[in-house]
């Protein structure tokens, strides 16, 4: 969890989670998965490790199996930010509410 510099106080919207197995990142409009590592995941979006570089806004194809509950997610995200060489933040979108539950459900499951 992030917290503020000087406050100590969380600065995130969402709580965070890092139990799912199976990530599947490529880039919309292709076949070719890219490599990455497990990241960890809110019901809005995600922080994904990988050494390559995405513009912000590139628009991803991400699937991904819970793994308490075995839902496998498959959704679009939008890449936030970028920090080169670490990993991209990305937002969901066109994701379903059936799988945003599912992602809120495995989140309480702590």
């Amino acid at each position: 969890m992030e917290t503020g510099a000087k406050t100590g106080i969380s600065t995130r919207d969402n709580s965070r989670y890092r139990g799912y197995t199976d990530l599947q990142v490529s880039f919309e409009g292709s076949s070719t998965d890219i490599p990455v590592k497990v990241p960890d995941i809110s019901t809005r979006g995600m922080f994904i490790n990988t050494a390559r570089y995405f513009p912000q806004g590139a628009v991803l194809k991400i699937s991904f199996r819970l793994v308490r509950t075995n839902v496998m997610i498959s959704t679009r995200a939008e890449v936030r930010y970028c920090l080169e060489g670490v990993g991209i933040g990305v937002e969901f979108i066109d994701i379903s509410e059936a799988d945003q539950d599912a992602i809120e459900k495995e989140l309480k499951r702590d």
